[in-house]
């Protein structure tokens, strides 16, 4: 079983360090992304629980990690992440944030192995 609360924090570390291999995309990532989950005429609660909804659709476990922690400090409820579920279920991006820093990992993995 995969431990989400640890992908979490391991993505950011990766996100991190991606960061600095392509600050002006992730700056501008980081900048869609707040831009986007503000509110607005959707509350971010609203916003992060359709951002979840799409992340279980596009099937990213990363994607996932973070958008239940921040739908979470954004006050869902476990009824409304389960309801979310059931839409994305219904439905069922590209996430290439996530999947350009296990490209980023696996580099590094591979750099390290050879040296």
């Amino acid at each position: 079983m995969k431990n989400f609360p640890e992908s979490f924090e391991e993505l950011k570390v990766w996100m991190d360090k991606l960061g600095m291999e392509i600050p002006d995309v992730m700056k501008g990532f980081s900048a869609l992304h707040e831009a986007s989950t503000k509110p607005g005429a959707l509350d971010s609660k609203t916003k992060e629980l359709i951002a979840l909804g799409i992340a279980i659709t596009v099937r990213c476990d990363g994607c996932i990690a973070f958008h239940v922690h921040d739908a979470l400090e954004a006050g869902a409820t476990r009824d409304e992440i389960a309801e979310t579920v059931s839409v994305a279920i219904l439905m069922g991006g590209g996430p290439s944030v996530v999947y350009g820093t296990e490209a980023l990992q696996a580099l590094s993995q591979f750099e390290e192995q050879m040296s």
